[in-house]
């Protein structure tokens, strides 16, 4: 029997859930926890969370699933997330059921924002809602979900991509990153911060998939770059340079260079604007620091180049960034 949706506030925002065969358990949970947990500072609930499917779902772990709620339930959300799959048609030969079909594609004509978890971007693939864009999915699968989709941008080292109307998430723990930035972006870094503090997790992780990529183990132990990032992160306002990270690590600069890629998926510069950028949103976020301050203090130089990074990394101006994110009270 399916649940009454009248007893729901209609002011919530509503996250359906789109259970495919084969989904997988953590991604589910992982869906209605992060925003099952996201109040607000007074302790009101800020999702509604309904789990919706044409009927029993038969997970990746080997048990069923019957979904509270029907596919029509869709029609009301505002957002839908499809956790992952394993198995199917999505991944295996590029079709998706009738159903699940019309359902993202009406959802899609209707403006509402559709998420994927890992390998639930070849569900969003096969409806053709990723045909030109940029998306993301586990490293695992890169050849064949991007065998089977070679009209979709993948992005095989990010975490996840957000591009406006449709965001896509890498594998497992990075449908975490992915939940905890829809709530920031919704509702502030306050907010997220309080669900990740709850869920036990880090509101943010540094770099992409590059680094949880399977590779062998280092030879000679003892030799890695945390150190000097740990260093680096303590002096974001001074002018640091390759040469010096690499002196700090002693180690030559290509030695250094390739050390740092094989240990964070990034190159040592492009890791430094990363931190930069972040460090000068949370000065964003969190006081009332001019925009030139908040660029010297992040180590960006001035409000310019914070304007021109800020803009490339997430596409707004740091005043456009501080009216969301900034709260009082």
């Amino acid at each position: 029997m399916r649940k009454n949706r009248a007893m729901v506030a209609p002011s919530r925002h509503t996250i359906g859930v789109l259970l495919c065969d084969g989904v997988v358990p953590f991604d589910l949970g992982t869906v209605t926890q992060v925003f099952g947990t996201a109040r607000d500072a007074g302790g009101k609930h800020l999702y509604d969370v309904v789990v919706c499917g044409s009927g029993p779902v038969l997970t990746e772990a080997g048990f069923t699933i019957t979904p509270a709620f029907g596919l029509d339930e869709l029609a009301r959300a505002d957002t839908v997330v499809v956790p992952g799959v394993h198995g199917g048609g999505p991944v295996t030969d590029g079709t998706l059921p009738s159903d699940v079909r019309a359902t993202l594609l009406a959802a899609a004509a209707r403006g509402v924002r559709i998420v994927s978890i890992c390998t639930a971007a070849s569900v969003l693939a096969a409806a053709g809602l990723l045909d030109g864009r940029p998306a993301a999915t586990h490293w695992a699968w890169a050849k064949r979900i991007g065998g089977l989709y070679p009209q979709v941008r993948w992005d095989f080292d990010v975490l996840f991509v957000d591009d406006g109307d449709v965001l896509t998430s890498a594998g497992v723990g990075a449908g975490i990153d992915l939940c905890l930035h829809i709530v920031r972006s919704d509702h502030g870094a306050d907010v997220a911060n309080r669900v990740a503090r709850r869920c036990v997790v880090p509101p943010w992780r540094d770099g992409g998939q590059a680094q949880f990529i399977e590779r062998p183990v280092p030879a000679v132990a003892g030799n890695g770059t945390e150190s000097t990032r740990a260093w680096v992160l303590e002096r974001l306002a001074d002018p640091v340079s390759l040469e010096e990270m690499a002196a700090h690590a002693r180690m030559s600069v290509r030695t250094f260079t390739r050390h740092f890629r094989d240990e964070t998926g990034l190159s040592p510069r492009q890791w430094l604007l990363r931190q930069r950028v972040e460090h000068a949103r949370i000065l964003l976020e969190s006081t009332d620091l001019a925009v030139e301050v908040v660029a010297r203090r992040a180590g960006l130089g001035s409000g310019t180049a914070l304007r021109q990074h800020l803009h490339a990394a997430i596409g707004v101006a740091p005043s456009a960034y501080r009216r969301t994110f900034r709260h009082t009270g």
